[in-house]
């Protein structure tokens, strides 16, 4: 059991023998509220983020209001990646309960099982980013997760996701690209499933942390490569080792952020400070959004002006390759019977949920055009 779990113990056991004491005993207590001033619960929380990166930024902004809204009867230690463990191993650090918490994605731990990609970073059968993460609180996503994590697989953690990114650029090259011949054998980095579908594409992939990323570039280890917005690509020095950036891909378009938690730590929680833990992530969510609609416009901006680099969408041939690819990978997955049954949740939620919303929006790029005619590529 961790210090802070001994606190949180020491805590119920005190407040229950205040009770249990009679009225004058309770009443003492109540007199000397110097007794009740106990230790904040101490939350042990690494991220798979570079403390540089935006992500620290956002994952802040979890910290911060899990702290305030627990009148400070909650402090978070928030550390980068390889702080305790490295980047891709947090999922293990909280299951043994070496760490408290950890914020970062279902992908970094699908080595362990592929089925956690789906919960991110999976076929998106057309629905955003949104789309997926309602699924996950209102389609039986939040369920399913459970079930892979806690029953099919023994792990000791509660997991929920946080922040519907916005869909990641195919990346970042050091040539123009026009189609998937110019992709075919190219080293490529991605995470997840889209390691799977890529080199399905004829690409030749290595799954990195964002950290090693840009040495593995100078180094030749990889020829091109993708991470997941302008405003980390940036930060980590992408605009250095490459200049060719597209924009919008299939490949991750519907990710989120992961939240874990070792699941004894949450269980020992008194109830109301469980519930602004857990809580917690749907006002972070909020304020990540925002936050990164800001960053990442403006820095893809500044890539562009400052940096010279030359920001394209990705071609339509690589956008039609990638969904007969996932077409052709959702076959090979449905094999096992737990990925079968996600699928089949994800499809059943799209198939509904984005026929409204497709009928529902209008074309936000005419009016784009409209008021802001020559921003757009052609």
């Amino acid at each position: 059991m961790t210090d802070s779990q001994v606190q949180s113990v020491s805590r119920r056991s005190f407040l229950k023998k205040g009770v249990v004491g009679g009225g004058a005993a309770a009443a003492a207590t109540l007199a000397a509220p110097a007794v009740l001033a106990q230790s904040p619960v101490v939350v042990k929380m690494q991220t798979s983020w570079p403390a540089s990166d935006i992500w620290m930024d956002m994952a802040r902004q979890y910290v911060e209001r899990v702290e305030k809204m627990s009148g400070g009867r909650i402090k978070v230690d928030l550390l980068p990646a390889g702080a305790v463990v490295a980047a891709f191993q947090v999922m293990d650090a909280v299951n043994d309960g070496v760490i408290d918490a950890a914020h970062s994605v279902s992908a970094y731990w699908y080595g362990k099982n592929k089925a956690a990609s789906l919960f991110g970073t999976g076929p998106v059968f057309g629905g955003n980013p949104t789309t997926m993460l309602s699924w996950f609180y209102q389609g039986g996503g939040r369920e399913l997760y459970r079930e892979l994590t806690q029953d099919n697989m023994g792990l000791n953690v509660v997991g929920l996701l946080g922040f519907p990114m916005p869909a990641q650029p195919f990346g970042w090259f050091t040539n123009p690209i026009s189609g998937v011949s110019d992709i075919n054998g190219l080293k490529y980095r991605t995470v997840g499933l889209a390691a799977d579908l890529m080199q399905s594409m004829g690409m030749s992939v290595a799954q990195l942390p964002g950290g090693e990323i840009v040495p593995a570039m100078e180094r030749g280890v990889i020829d091109a490569f993708e991470f997941n917005n302008p405003s980390s690509d940036m930060r980590f020095g992408a605009q250095d080792v490459a200049k060719n950036y597209y924009l919008g891909s299939y490949h991750q378009a519907s990710e989120a952020f992961e939240f874990l938690f070792n699941k004894d730590f949450m269980d020992d929680l008194d109830d109301d400070l469980r519930a602004i833990m857990e809580h917690g992530v749907e006002a972070a969510s909020t304020a990540n959004t925002a936050f990164a609609l800001d960053n990442y416009s403006a820095d893809l901006q500044k890539l562009q002006n400052e940096s010279g680099v030359n920001v394209q969408q990705t071609p339509q041939d690589i956008l039609e390759a990638q969904l007969d690819a996932w077409s052709e990978m959702i076959t090979e997955l449905e094999s096992d019977p737990f990925i079968k049954k996600v699928l089949d949740s994800q499809r059943e939620w799209v198939e509904r949920v984005t026929y409204y919303e497709l009928l529902n929006s209008p074309d936000y790029r005419l009016a784009y055009n409209h008021f802001f005619p020559g921003k757009l590529p052609s």
